[in-house]
């Protein structure tokens, strides 16, 4: 999950160089889904949520010279936080937990 703080007015062209991001990255082995949204409280914060099959699929992912050259000064302006997350499951083989 990565999250980024861009002005009303900015969001189009963020959101044309946010597909653009996602398209090369989409290409990158090991690639599952990406997700985008706005927080409904705060309409400057958006979100990028992205699945890989495991996280150094999505490590190696940042390393070709066309995601450096598209994807990486994108993710660059994201937050300051963590925002590699893990699946945590139930135990019984059933729904997965997001706490």
């Amino acid at each position: 999950m990565i999250r980024f703080r861009v002005a009303e007015g900015a969001q189009v062209e963020f959101g044309e160089r946010l597909a653009a991001a996602v398209e090369v990255l989409s290409r990158q082995k090991g690639f599952v889904a990406a997700r985008t949204g706005r927080n409904v409280d705060d309409p400057e914060l958006l979100a990028l949520s992205m699945e890989w099959v495991n996280v150094g699929s999505y490590r190696r992912a940042l390393s070709p010279y066309e995601v450096k050259l598209v994807a990486v000064p994108l993710l660059s302006e994201a937050l300051d936080e963590p925002s590699a997350y893990e699946l945590l499951e139930d135990g019984s083989g059933g729904v997965d937990l997001l706490l």
